[in-house]
């Protein structure tokens, strides 16, 4: 087996619109990394929360469902 590393490939230099919601779509994938990494450190700081300070999942998912309803109904729309 070589020891040699593999040639890195051919790459295409993105326009700079492009290369913005590149930056900018990295941006927010970071941040909710960040939050997922400070909820997991909380955890191991502290322990799972109670369950009964959470919120049942079934609500949670009805008032996000309600808020894109009422997100979509706002929405200008184009015939």
């Amino acid at each position: 087996m070589s020891q040699q590393p593999a040639p890195a490939p051919a790459r295409q230099p993105l326009d700079e619109h492009a290369a913005d919601s590149v930056r900018a779509y990295a941006a927010a994938e970071r941040a909710k990394t960040d939050v997922l990494a400070s909820v997991l450190e909380d955890i191991a700081a502290n322990g799972y929360p109670a369950p009964e300070s959470g919120v049942v999942w079934e609500t949670a998912r009805d008032a996000h469902l309600a808020h894109l309803a009422h997100l979509a109904d706002e929405q200008p729309r184009v015939a």
